[in-house]
C-alpha cells in the first residue's frame, strides 16, 4: 500500500530519514523543555503515559464496535470543529467505534464536555515510529482523521503500512502557517499524497494544499464545521449559569475582552477607563489567552487604577462580590459562555501581530466583534461577519475606544448588527453532515482492502 502512493518510495523513505534525524537531535531539548514545564506547571502530566503509547484499559474496553474511526483533534478549536462531525459520524454509523485524541489539556477538557458521540478519549501519541505503531496496533482503527492542518509524518507512513485510510476534514492554511510551510515543499510533497482525502474550508485552502503537493482531485471545498458547533451551543440554560456564577444581573453592560494576549490588556483597560466616563455602571470580563498569564494580568488592572479587579476562582470559592468591576477568567473553558454576557466584545490577539483569535464564537450569540489589524489566521470569518456589519476593524486602543463608544450611542444598530451576525453563522452550517459523508465514503472504499490487509 505505501508503494503506491503518488511521490516514489525512495525519496519517501529518504524524506522520512531526514524527518526522523532532525526528530532525534532536536529530541533532548524538547524533553528538557516540556519537562520544565510539567515541573513549574504540571502541564503535560496528565496523560503523560498516553503520550508514549501506553492507553489504559478503560479506553482499550471500548474498541467493540465497527468500523473504528480515530479522529484527531489539537486543542479547543479543532475540537469544536470535530464535534458536529463525530455527531453526524454517529447518526450515520451507530454501531462504530469513535476515538477521539487531543494533543492539549484544555482540548482534552473541551472534548469530555462537548463531545457525546465518541466512545473514548485519549492523549495524541509523540510522532515516534514505535510509538505511533503501538498505538495504531492497540486502537485498530479502519480510518485515521486529523481535523484542520495535523501532518504527522510518522503516522501517516504506519497508517499506510498498516493499509488504514487517512482523511483530513476541516482542513486549513491560514496564510501564516502556509508561508511556514512552504519553505519545506519539498518534504510535503512526499508526505501529502499519502492522503486518501482533504476536505478544506475555502477554495484557498485548497490552492495552497494543492501548492505544497495534494492531488488535486483528492481536494474538496466543504465548509467550516465549527458553525455547525456553535450554533448548536448556545442556550439560554449556559447564560444562565455562568451569569450567576459572575453575578451579573439581565441588562447588566458588560465590555468582553476575550483571548487577549500581552500588549493587549494595558490598551483594554485604557479603553474600559475611558468607556467609564460616559458609562460608570459599565463592567468588563477579560480572558486571557493564556491562563497562566492571569496574575500579570491582575497586577495590570492595580496599575491601572482597578485595584479591586477579581480573579474568577476567588468567585467560585464563595469571596462576596462587592464593588468590583472587573473580573478576570483564570480557568479555561468559560470564554464561550462568558460571551453570552457581553453588550459588546473585544477579540484579542488582533492588536498584536498573534492572526487574531476565533471571533465566530461571539458572533454565534449575536453579538458584534471589535478587533484589531492582525487578523491573518481569521480572513473568511473576518469577512463574513463584516459583510453583515457584525465585525468591526479598529487600527489602535483609540480607534477602538472611539468605535465602542460610537457603536453604544446607537443601541438599535448594536442590536441589529449583533442579530445579522447570528445569523450568518447559523446559515453557514452544515458543513459537519458533508465531513461525515466524505468520511463514509473512505470507510466504504476501504472496506474490501482493509479486510484483506488485516
Amino acid at each position: 500500500m505505501f508503494l503506491q502512493l503518488a511521490a516514489p518510495a525512495a525519496i519517501l523513505r529518504r524524506m522520512l530519514l531526514i524527518y526522523n534525524m532532525l526528530f532525534w537531535l532536536a529530541f533532548p531539548f524538547v524533553i528538557l523543555f516540556y519537562g520544565a514545564k510539567l515541573l513549574r506547571r504540571g502541564k503535560y502530566r496528565k496523560g503523560f503515559a498516553q503520550r508514549f503509547g501506553f492507553l489504559p484499559p478503560e479506553i482499550l474496553d471500548r474498541r467493540s464496535g465497527s468500523p473504528r474511526i480515530w479522529v484527531h483533534a489539537v486543542s479547543v478549536g479543532e475540537v469544536t470543529a470535530a464535534a458536529p462531525i463525530i455527531a453526524s459520524l454517529r447518526v450515520r454509523l451507530p454501531n462504530a467505534a469513535i476515538f477521539l485524541s487531543t494533543t492539549t489539556d484544555t482540548g482534552q477538557e473541551m472534548a469530555l464536555r462537548l463531545v457525546t458521540g465518541a466512545n473514548a478519549f485519549f492523549y495524541y501519541p509523540l510522532d515516534i515510529s514505535f510509538v505511533v505503531r503501538r498505538v495504531i496496533e492497540q486502537v485498530r482503527p479502519d480510518i485515521f482523521v486529523p481535523v484542520e492542518t495535523e501532518l504527522w509524518p510518522n503516522l501517516i507512513r504506519r497508517c499506510r503500512k498498516q493499509g488504514l485510510k487517512i482523511l483530513m476534514v476541516n482542513g486549513r492554511l491560514s496564510p501564516r502557517s502556509f508561508r511556514n510551510y512552504a519553505r519545506t515543499r519539498f518534504f510535503w510533497k512526499s508526505i501529502l499524497p499519502a492522503l486518501d482525502g482533504i476536505g478544506v474550508i475555502t477554495a484557498a485552502d485548497a490552492e495552497r494544499f494543492r501548492f505544497l503537493g495534494m492531488p488535486p482531485e483528492r481536494l474538496q471545498v466543504i465548509g467550516n464545521a465549527k458553525y455547525d458547533s456553535l450554533a448548536a451551543m448556545t442556550s439560554v440554560a449556559l447564560q444562565e449559569e455562568i451569569s450567576l456564577r459572575l453575578n451579573i444581573a439581565p441588562g447588566d453592560h458588560v465590555l468582553v475582552a476575550g483571548s487577549t494576549h500581552e500588549g493587549e490588556e494595558k490598551i483594554v483597560f485604557d479603553v474600559y477607563s475611558r468607556l467609564l466616563e460616559i458609562y460608570p455602571d459599565y463592567k468588563l470580563i477579560i480572558v486571557p489567552r493564556h491562563t497562566e498569564r492571569a496574575q500579570a494580568v491582575l497586577s495590570l488592572a492595580k496599575e491601572a487604577g482597578f485595584p479591586d479587579a477579581i480573579m474568577i476562582t476567588e468567585l467560585m470559592q464563595g469571596r462576596k462580590r462587592l464593588e468590583e468591576r472587573i473580573v478576570i477568567v483564570d480557568v479555561i473553558g468559560e470564554l464561550f459562555k462568558v460571551y453570552s454576557l457581553a453588550t459588546v466584545v473585544f477579540c484579542g490577539g488582533s492588536l498584536v501581530p498573534r492572526g487574531g483569535q476565533n471571533i465566530l464564537e461571539a458572533a454565534a450569540w449575536g453579538k458584534v466583534i471589535f478587533y484589531g489589524p492582525f487578523m491573518d489566521d481569521f480572513r473568511e470569518e473576518k469577512v463574513l461577519l463584516e459583510a453583515v456589519g457584525a465585525g468591526i476593524a479598529v487600527r489602535d486602543g483609540i480607534d477602538l475606544a472611539e468605535g465602542i463608544l460610537k457603536l453604544l450611542a446607537d443601541p438599535a444598530s448594536l442590536t441589529s448588527r449583533g442579530e445579522a451576525g447570528r445569523r450568518a453563522v447559523a446559515g453557514n452550517a452544515g458543513a459537519a453532515a458533508h465531513y461525515g459523508e466524505m468520511i463514509c465514503e473512505q470507510l466504504g472504499k476501504a472496506t474490501s482492502s482493509y479486510g484483506q490487509a488485516r
